[in-house]
């Protein structure tokens, strides 16, 4: 398998699992700040490498008029505040080819959105950069098919590729983890992340916004370690219920610690026996 080195993290192979974790979208800066700085603290504490995530930009919202961040040029200013700050690499999604560039300057990981997965000119322009690039499985695509993916990727001549499962679409407003999914996308060669909040999303199932069901993260985390992942993607948030994108699925930074003490106990099961 390949390895792929984020920042001094590296992530892929026999390497301890890391963690790509934050709110779903930039907030208030200080309280995004202030949300990072604590899942820093709780992940220096169990040794966990960690990676910080927010989006500047939320393009697929439900609703025209909900709240989507403070867009490309003062998210990224935010973003690049966060990195200098923590010291640790940063993750965000990019829509368009037009914000890779700046994306790019600022971002160690250039992620791109589920729905988005098999855009072509956008895979090859984020590869062009060099960067690290995570792509979320489509709801709609079958672990299978990020074969196609990751040949879009490395025709731009770029091997640091992560493939993230999110959850597939199950008849309407609902998603399914298939965990086989996880293993099957692993076996082509490259890191694989699970995101275990927004596989308990209910895309579009408060009509105007999703809804969700956090209740299931810890046993659908601590069942996708098992298979060996090498990443986990979670959003936290201080307190969901305030949120402004994809509370009802986001984890409590409270209730981050117990959990990530179960993922280490397992992920150290599964890494001795590969």
């Amino acid at each position: 398998m390949n390895t792929v080195k984020i920042g001094n993290i590296t992530v892929g192979g026999q390497n301890p699992i890391a963690l790509i974790a934050g709110p779903c979208v930039i907030e208030d800066p200080q309280r995004t700040l202030k949300i990072g700085q604590s899942i820093k603290a709780i992940a220096e504490r169990l040794g966990v490498p960690y990676i910080f995530k927010a989006s500047f930009d939320k393009a697929n919202r439900s609703s025209h008029s909900s709240f989507r961040g403070p867009g490309l040029e003062e998210g990224l200013a935010i973003l690049k505040h966060i990195k200098e700050t923590l010291k640790v690499p940063v993750l965000s999604d990019i829509h368009c080819s037009n914000q890779i560039e700046a994306a790019a300057a600022v971002l160690d990981i250039l992620q791109i959105p589920a729905f988005l997965s098999r855009q072509t000119d956008l895979l090859h322009q984020a590869a062009l950069t060099g960067k690290v690039v995570n792509v979320k499985k489509g709801q709609f695509l079958a672990p299978n098919d990020m074969k196609n993916v990751i040949n879009k990727l490395r025709e731009a001549g770029n091997e640091n590729i992560l493939l993230t499962e999110r959850g597939a679409s199950f008849g309407y407003n609902n998603l399914v983890a298939d965990m086989r999914g996880l293993p099957i996308m692993r076996s082509m060669g490259y890191p694989v992340v699970f995101d275990a909040t927004h596989c308990v999303q209910l895309p579009g199932g408060a009509g105007t916004s999703s809804a969700g069901q956090r209740e299931f993260v810890p046993y659908l985390t601590r069942a996708a370690v098992a298979t060996g992942i090498d990443v986990l993607f979670m959003e936290v948030h201080d307190n969901p219920e305030e949120a402004l994108s994809d509370g009802p699925n986001m984890l409590y930074v409270d209730q981050l610690e117990d959990l990530l003490k179960d993922v280490i106990a397992i992920d150290n099961v599964v890494k001795r026996h590969k």
